[in-house]
């Protein structure tokens, strides 16, 4: 069997036929991870008998004959921000280099519920603070597409298994873009659901106001069939809304004719590559023939999302990361004589250059005589944020931009530029704020053969919508991904 050609749908459908069995799509994976991976770095941690337990289970149940769960046999990647009973989880940092979780997250839970087998844990920007995943508290993680590239962070191990057929989906996170950015820069499907679709139960925390857990895979199909297992209210995570779990892969195939497409000015100005213009050009041309609207429009507080996301993202990250302090769980420096000391010794050894950058800059918009001229103002520009798409979302039914400015950029191009690095997530920073869904897929390449992702942005709880537009313009754009 080919397990670079599997999909969510047909690797649940060779182990009903009995075309294959789980163990043995375990042995295969496992064996092309062997292979593979130490060239990409995408893989921290290998979760080995917890993978061929539940093949064994899955196996039981298809020589009985019983009917299958959704995700019966997939191979699956969990991102390392995700806790995993018994299965270490290190968020990429030091800090957590050796924990132990005692306790799975509700996304991980459903997913095994579902049937999926767990693989291992994905390598990720330490503490998902990044856009390149070269801040991993480890080793940077190698794009599939072109080694010498970065995939994207913070989720650029999650994106670079499916890229590589190394799982056929993974779980990530988003709360700047770090679900959409690595998937265009990697070539593959990455959706991003309305906060409080899915459960942040067991997800170590970035900024709790803009984490979105959220799966990556080949197709949009299978994205859908990831978001139906994953969603619904978790009574462990108060934020998760009790909101009806629509039946996302049926709907999918429904035509887009009639809709309205919004197409917002200030993604397409200055500073976006020609290559990524005329690919998303292309899908919006695509859209247009299946027989939807093209509506421009504008969203006019654009300009401000990467500077309100930066001041409130690492306000959150600065009160989150206190608790890393060497005296619960996680590292502890035996250096320290004092407890301050104890303390400063363990975040230093502990914490990398960019997590250290992210929580001084936290601390000091939330400190006396700041908090009302950065974190106060920059809750205020997120309404105005929130009120443009209100408004965009009266006129139409999706937008459509660009997912990043460029292709994929060189390992280590950006890294002593952390402005330019904040650059890279200019057009999904935005619906991480106002809370609503996007995906980006696969819509064209480069001159050098590099992936471009087009990314779809939805009303709040319409990711049926979102697939919808999506799926189309998956099928038309084939021939320009392959």
């Amino acid at each position: 069997m080919n397990i670079d050609a599997l999909t969510v749908a047909s690797t649940r459908i060779a182990v009903r036929e009995k075309q294959t069995t789980a163990k043995a799509l375990v042995d295969a994976f496992y064996l092309k991870i062997e292979a593979e991976d130490p060239a990409i770095g995408a893989y921290l941690t290998l979760s080995k008998e917890r993978a061929y337990r539940q093949a064994a289970h899955v196996d039981e149940l298809a020589d009985r004959g019983d009917d299958l769960p959704p995700l019966a046999g997939v191979p699956i990647a969990v991102k390392d921000v995700f806790t995993t009973k018994d299965v270490r989880t290190t968020a990429g940092s030091r800090m957590l280099e050796n924990f132990i979780a005692p306790y799975d997250a509700t996304v991980v839970t459903r997913m095994e519920e579902a049937g999926a087998i767990i693989l291992g844990k994905t390598n990720c920007d330490e503490f998902a603070m990044g856009s390149s995943n070269e801040n991993s508290g480890f080793h940077p993680v190698h794009n599939p597409r072109d080694l010498t590239r970065v995939p994207g962070g913070s989720s650029g191990g999650s994106a670079a298994v499916v890229a590589a057929g190394t799982a056929v989906a993974s779980i990530g996170s988003d709360t700047g873009g770090s679900i959409r950015q690595p998937a265009a820069f990697c070539g593959v499907v990455g959706l991003m659901p309305t906060y409080g679709r899915l459960s942040r139960y067991g997800l170590i925390a970035f900024a709790s106001s803009l984490d979105h857990p959220g799966p990556f895979a080949k197709t949009v199909k299978d994205a859908a069939i990831l978001l139906e297992v994953m969603a619904g209210r978790d009574p462990m995570d108060s934020t998760t809304a009790d909101i009806p779990v629509p039946k996302y892969a049926e709907h999918i195939g429904q035509p887009v004719e009639g809709m309205k497409i919004g197409v917002p000015l200030e993604y397409f100005e200055g500073g976006l590559d020609t290559d990524v213009r005329a690919a998303v050009e292309l899908g919006l041309h695509e859209l247009s023939k299946a027989g939807a609207e093209i509506v421009p429009l504008s969203l006019p507080h654009t300009a401000y999302s990467i500077p309100t996301y930066y001041v409130i993202a690492t306000a959150e990250a600065s009160s989150n990361l206190a608790r890393y302090d060497g005296v619960r769980y996680g590292l502890r420096s035996t250096e320290g004589k004092t407890l301050s000391e104890m303390y400063r010794r363990t975040r230093d050894a502990g914490f990398g250059a960019e997590v250290k950058r992210r929580i001084m800059l936290g601390t000091y918009v939330l400190s006396a005589g700041y908090y009302d001229a950065y974190y106060l103002k920059a809750q205020r520009v997120r309404s105005l944020l929130a009120r443009d798409f209100d408004e965009a979302f009266a006129k139409v039914d999706v937008l459509v931009t660009p997912t990043t400015p460029t292709p994929a950029f060189k390992l280590g191009e950006k890294t002593d530029d952390p402005l330019a690095m904040y650059l890279a997530d200019i057009f999904t920073v935005t619906a991480d704020l106002v809370g609503i869904p996007g995906i980006s897929i696969p819509c064209g390449k480069s001159k050098q053969g590099l992936p471009i992702g087009m990314q779809i942005l939805g009303k709040h709880f319409d990711e049926a919508t979102v697939l919808r537009v999506a799926h189309v313009a998956e099928h038309a754009l084939v021939s320009r991904v392959e």
